[in-house]
This record gives C-alpha cells, sequence and structure tokens, in this order.
C-alpha cells in the first residue's frame, strides 16, 4: 500500500551582529518548519520556531541550521511543546539541529518541552560548532507521556545524539537510547529511578566554570563540569510541571538573557 504523506520541514537562519545588536543576515524556510521573531528585549536576536505539521509521527524529517556570524547573539526557542506520536511500524521520525558559532558569538538553544507518546519513534542529532572563544547553552526537556493525562509510555524508540566541536575538536558527546519498555527502563534506579521527565543541559563556554557554582539541584539530579568550558546537568523529575520548577532557576544562572516569553505564557 502507498505511504501515507510525511511532514518535511527545513529552517536556515544566519545571525550577524549590527552594532549593538544581532539581527537577521540570512533566513529560508521550507515545508512545515517556520521562525517567528518577537518584539527585541535586549541586544540578542530571539527567534521562535514551530512546526506548522502539529507534531512528528513515523517518517517526518525536520532539520534546523542556525549561524551566529562573529559576536552575535541568537536566542531559538519552540512557539509550543513538541509531540512525537505514535508511528507505524518501522517508520522513525527524524529531527536534526545544526549550529554554529563563530569567534564571540553565543546561540542559546532552548526549545520547550519534547513530549513522547506510547509507541512513538523518534530519532534526534544535535552537532555544535564553536570557535574558540564563542558559546552555545542547550537546553532539551523530554516528557514521556503526561501524567495529568494518564498518559504512560509502553512502547517507545527514542534516540538522541549530540556532538559539540571546538575549533574542530570533539568536546563532548552524548547518547541517549531507549528502545522498549520505556515505563521499565525509567524505573530502574540507574536511569530514570522513576522519572516521567527529563532534561539535558549544557554550558559550552568560557563562563562554565564560574556558573557550576551557582547550580542547586535537588538529590535526583546532577551536573559535571566536564573541561573548564564544558558543564553537564541532567535533571529527572516526576513530570512536565516538576520538571520546568527544577529547569527555569538552572537556565537562568547559566543564560546571559531573560528566558524566552514563549516559556512562561
Amino acid at each position: 500500500m502507498p505511504c501515507a504523506p510525511r511532514a518535511q520541514g527545513a529552517l536556515r537562519l544566519v545571525a550577524k551582529r549590527r552594532g549593538a545588536e544581532t539581527v537577521i543576515a540570512d533566513l529560508r524556510q521550507d515545508g512545515s518548519l517556520k521562525a517567528l521573531f518577537p518584539k527585541v528585549r535586549g541586544n540578542a536576536l530571539d527567534a521562535v520556531f514551530l512546526n506548522t505539521a502539529g507534531g512528528l509521527t513515523g517518517g517526518d524529517r525536520m532539520a534546523i541550521d542556525v549561524a551566529a556570524r562573529q559576536n552575535a547573539h541568537v536566542i531559538m526557542s519552540s512557539q509550543a511543546a513538541e509531540r512525537a506520536y505514535r508511528a507505524q511500524p518501522d517508520q522513525v521520525a527524524h529531527a536534526r539541529v545544526s549550529l554554529d558559532v563563530a569567534a564571540g558569538g553565543r546561540i542559546d538553544w532552548m526549545p520547550q518541552e519534547t513530549i513522547l507518546f506510547d509507541h512513538a519513534a523518534l530519532h534526534r542529532r544535535l552537532e555544535v560548532d564553536l570557535a574558540a572563544d564563542a558559546t552555545a547553552l542547550l537546553v532539551e526537556p523530554v516528557i514521556f507521556g503526561r501524567v495529568a493525562m494518564g498518559e504512560t509510555v509502553q512502547q517507545l524508540n527514542f534516540k538522541d545524539h549530540w556532538k559539540i566541536r571546538r575549533d574542530g575538536k570533539l568536546v563532548f558527546a552524548d547518547a541517549i537510547r531507549m528502545v522498549g519498555n520505556a515505563q521499565e527502563l525509567l524505573a530502574r534506579r540507574a536511569i530514570g529511578s522513576g522519572a516521567g521527565a527529563m532534561a539535558t543541559i549544557l554550558l559550552a563556554g568560557p563562563s562554565a566554570a564560574a556558573c557550576a557554582a551557582q547550580i542547586d539541584l535537588p538529590d535526583s539530579s546532577g551536573f559535571s563540569l566536564i573541561a573548564d568550558d564544558v558543564l553537564l546537568v541532567r535533571l529527572l523529575a516526576k513530570d512536565g510541571f516538576d520538571l520546568r520548577k527544577q529547569m527555569i532557576p538552572v537556565v537562568e544562572a547559566l543564560a546571559t538573557a531573560p528566558i524566552p516569553r514563549v516559556w512562561r505564557l
């Protein structure tokens, strides 16, 4: 039988410094990925992306490329939580994000939560290329079914790969693979200890060591200063509400600009 139509989207944003502000140098939008630019609150360029397809399912493909030129500062967030729905057998949704930060530049990648529903199949890849003194703040929250809605994730195919390079040298790599019964996997003490939501936060930049002293986490979460310029935080929570309560103070401690307004709505 013929395959059902699948959503595809591509977004490319290049930002440059003009005076004290960061402005758009180039923008391209294809398919179901679009970008909005709220009223500027500071010198950084606030960009909000949205998936007009309304979520991800097996066979969908999304790609986002963001470049910050010398001394430019871009803050990327999503209009709402992304949703990964039930996929047909042997079909997987793919999402790729590529961030390129030039000398003195900074990109804050702060999408809202990704909600994984039962039988979702999603493979993601995040790659970041940094100049010697560039900075990237990466925030990726994930919710395994909404507790308030009585949702459980019995079967899941979720893979998430991160690679961070500075001057072409790999400084951080991470891979999450959850395939099978998500409830059983998350119940394991060494994996989730019963958590229903998690977030990975990474600050790669000259201020990482100083920021580590400002973080206060509950016992269920932790952080590691991998190098003087690489700080990793992993948060575990029972649900999305509890995760946000933990996450926002951490992001505020690591960011140099206010959290995007879409996070507060």
